[in-house]
């Protein structure tokens, strides 16, 4: 993978070349984020959903591994840099007017999430018996203990 990607370049870009065109143009938003949708890419399940900035993306580009900023702290961060599990993209695209990344990967350690799920989509939205919303765990096997990882 090798791209080079500036917002401005959006913001000159007409849709048609955005929607159409060979030219990998992100549009961040006004925190310069796109949000990336990650799945598995051989159970095509969906273990995260994250954000980028354009040094992130060009991380991801360059070494193949996922880099994510995260809002909370601030900062760049590489998958599995505190747990090891690493996630090796295979696949990475847009959405059609380009402010939204999917990247499929080979989850390293077989756990996405912090908690130590596979996913950090482990809990079903359901109704209770008066028709209130109730969490629902599904999915929900601890691959690792968190407190043994990320001490």
């Amino acid at each position: 993978m090798s791209a080079t990607t500036t917002p401005a370049a959006t913001a000159a870009a007409a849709p048609d070349d955005v929607e159409e065109g060979v030219v990998l143009s992100p549009k961040f938003d006004a925190a310069g984020l796109v949000t990336c949708v990650t799945t598995d890419a051989l159970g095509g399940e969906v273990l995260m959903v994250a954000f980028m900035n354009q040094e992130a993306l060009q991380k991801t580009i360059e070494t193949g591994e996922a880099w994510y900023f995260s809002r909370s702290r601030g900062r760049l961060w590489r998958k599995g840099e505190s747990s090891g599990h690493v996630q090796r993209v295979l696949e990475m695209r847009v959405d059609c007017d380009q402010d939204a990344v999917w990247i499929k990967v080979e989850q390293g350690g077989g756990a996405a999430c912090h908690t130590g799920r596979k996913s950090c989509f482990y809990r079903r939205v359901d109704r209770d018996a008066k028709g209130e919303p109730l969490l629902s765990a599904v999915d929900a096997e601890r691959l690792f203990d968190p407190a043994k990882v990320y001490r």
